[in-house]
């Protein structure tokens, strides 16, 4: 019966027209809405409206929400669900917007909450995700994100990739996948990729991927995401093997549309 009262209301909310107002700050503030094809960026704004209506959002630090803020930090997390069979980030029920890089006060954890988390809160953070709690995301970061993709850093994509990631109940860097034989070749070829990393890292060589990816198997996963959608051709030139699981992951290939810009130099 839950199930059903969702669906129809879902079905309301993307019945409504998309506001042209929303669509004109995503124009403005997500270079990645520019590259979709046609059917994607309808396949988006829908995601969008239900996303930003069923997650409940909190200002920080002083921080005043918007619609700015709602729908460019929603349209960055939602182009993760675009391929994949998904029920709009069940485990994420809220999303704590500060303004700029902090450290977060402590937080009391609820009686049923795991609180492990990839990220420690001890010192100045852009991004968390917690297992079964919120998601922190600074404004600033989430804004720099979308507006320059060739940066190869996205604060979005690093944190919802985080809450995908806990989906099947650990940070571990694998998401729930298919199957056996996905699971199979996941764990070779990320577990690879991650320990040349590892060992770029210990040994003080650049690596086409962010150094923190090095951290541990969950950092490795949310910075390989940041990469395979923003800088995609760069992983495919330094392992292609690692640009194919994510693409057969998230049903997407993003070095296919990065020539693809069809907003205007004025919207952005």
């Amino acid at each position: 019966m839950f199930h059903l009262f969702a669906d129809r209301r879902r079905k309301k909310l993307t019945q409504a027209p998309f506001p042209s107002v929303w669509e004109d700050i995503i124009r403005r503030n997500v270079v990645h809405y520019c590259m979709l094809e046609d059917a994607q960026r309808d396949h988006l704004r829908a995601l969008i409206q239900v996303f930003i209506a069923e997650k409940n959002w909190e200002g920080a630090g002083g921080l005043e929400l918007t619609d700015e803020i709602r729908v460019t930090i929603s349209a960055q997390a939602c182009l993760l669900l675009l391929g994949l069979p998904h029920n709009f980030y069940k485990n994420v029920e809220s999303i704590i917007v500060y303004p700029s890089t902090v450290v977060p006060p402590q937080r009391n954890p609820g009686f049923f909450e795991n609180t492990s988390a990839p990220v420690e809160l001890e010192h100045p953070i852009i991004g968390q995700a917690f297992q079964q709690g919120p998601v922190i995301i600074i404004w600033d970061a989430a804004l720099r994100g979308g507006r320059h993709p060739e940066s190869g850093h996205n604060v979005i994509y690093h944190e919802f990739a985080h809450k995908l990631d806990m989906l099947d109940g650990a940070a571990d860097g694998t998401p729930p996948l298919r199957d056996r034989a996905e699971y199979r070749d996941w764990v070779v070829t990320c577990s690879r990729e991650y320990l040349r990393l590892k060992h770029d890292t210990e040994k003080g060589k650049k690596s086409f991927l962010n150094a923190y990816g090095a951290t541990n198997e969950a950092e490795f996963f949310a910075v390989a995401t940041e990469q395979f959608f923003d800088k995609p051709r760069r992983m495919i030139e330094h392992a292609p093997d690692l640009y194919r699981v994510l693409q057969e992951y998230y049903c997407q290939d993003p070095s296919e549309r990065v020539s693809r810009n069809t907003c205007t130099e004025e919207s952005q």
